[in-house]
């Protein structure tokens, strides 16, 4: 068994240690996941996913696929639960601009531009959250978002071919997770305060 896939297997095993408790979180409504950052984000992962295999990224791209996967059941689950269901005029701007820039990984046909891109939007999908965990920190399951940091490193870490294609997004998402906990911790603090 090489290393790569031990990482990869790792990194699945995580999303799914980090996926069950939020799915059950949801299910009861101790967590309120916004439904447009699930849309957002379950639409780019799902292809940044594609675009890793088309760049050769191999097994280090499973467990984004997969997560992709699950992530589009959370937008769904958010849906039909009613999670949170405000929606302001930024939330459908986030959303309209993602939705806008997935045709581009067709139009551009080069992995690259449609993972910056795809990353780009993907990154603003963390903008309803933020705003809503802003106002409610407790909405959100600090981790969560701290697993996906290790899964995100593990699946960089199994990755088959190293390039801005298949590295930008898990980075970029490591990042924004960070100051997403960052923030969570910060206002809850704050709130208690």
């Amino acid at each position: 068994m090489t290393i790569k896939l031990i990482f990869s297997s790792l990194a699945i095993i995580i999303t799914f240690i980090a996926f069950v408790p939020y799915i059950r979180s949801t299910l009861t409504g101790e967590v309120k996941p916004h439904v447009f950052s699930w849309v957002i984000w379950g639409a780019t992962t799902f292809v940044v996913f594609l675009a890793q295999l088309q760049d050769n990224g191999g097994m280090g791209a499973w467990s984004i696929g997969l997560s992709g996967a699950i992530t589009v059941f959370i937008a769904v689950l958010a849906f039909v639960k009613k999670s949170d269901i405000t929606v302001t005029r930024i939330d459908w701007l986030f959303l309209i601009v993602a939705l806008v820039s997935l045709p581009f990984w067709y139009f551009t046909s080069n992995p690259l531009w449609a993972v910056v891109i795809l990353t780009v939007v993907n990154i603003l999908g963390f903008g309803p959250t933020i705003r809503k965990a802003y106002a409610f920190p407790h909405d959100e399951n600090i981790t969560f978002f701290f697993l996906f940091i290790i899964r995100n490193t593990l699946a960089i870490m199994a990755l088959e071919n190293y390039s801005v294609t298949t590295m930008l997004f898990p980075v970029a998402v490591n990042i924004a997770c960070l100051a997403l906990i960052l923030m969570l911790n910060y206002r809850r603090k704050v709130i208690r305060a």
